[in-house]
């Protein structure tokens, strides 16, 4: 994997990329700062958007409705890291993972573990549906989400293979889905969005 970066002048000079060994050696010397947002994607330090009470909201609806409809065969993950290669550990928005009686205290999870992951999309819809698709995708993440908040929509990928997905839906806020892994459960779109009628 070798990324380039243009300069001023057109001339392209090999990206150095980082492992996710060098990336968690950095946070635990104190290169970043406590309240620094980042992600390590494809070797590259990415900083995250700020969260808008729009997009926190929908977080805490989203965990709320998880918490209620999965009870304690899961972990609901918010906002934690996931190690998906050598060069990545994103930080997903929601992510159901494999129950571990030690909260895995003594590693991140890694994409093994993952049921469904889930990115809410304010400022971010771009990024979530193109790069964050195919990170997870080429990981082999069994299914990802994306909640559109503005056109107040669900993306459903499912079906992994060859650095993609290769079923892609998108559901209203009117609608009712099923995650693969847990297909007795039922889960209202609207129930992760804002209220209509407020």
């Amino acid at each position: 994997m070798l990324l380039t970066e243009s300069c001023s002048n057109n001339i392209s000079f090999p990206l150095r990329l980082l492992t996710v060994r060098e990336y968690n050696l950095m946070a635990e010397v104190g290169i970043f700062t406590d309240d620094e947002k980042v992600e390590l994607i494809d070797g590259q330090i990415i900083t995250m958007s700020s969260q808008s009470s729009f997009h926190a909201a929908a977080i805490r609806r989203t965990d709320r409705l998880f918490d209620k409809l999965f009870k304690e065969n899961v972990i609901i993950q918010k906002q934690l890291p996931i190690i998906v290669n050598d060069f990545s550990q994103p930080e997903p928005d929601i992510a159901i993972v494999k129950y571990d009686p030690l909260d895995y205290d003594d590693r991140h999870l890694n994409v093994t573990e993952v049921y469904l992951i889930i990115e809410i999309a304010d400022t971010t819809l771009k990024t979530d549906l193109e790069v964050k698709r195919q990170l997870y995708a080429s990981a082999n993440i069994p299914e990802y989400w994306v909640l559109d908040l503005k056109q107040r929509q669900l993306h459903v990928y499912r079906q992994p293979q060859n650095q993609d997905y290769q079923r892609a839906i998108i559901v209203t806020h009117h609608d009712i889905v099923k995650p693969l892994n847990f297909s007795e459960t039922e889960i209202k779109v609207s129930e992760m969005l804002r209220p209509l009628n407020t």
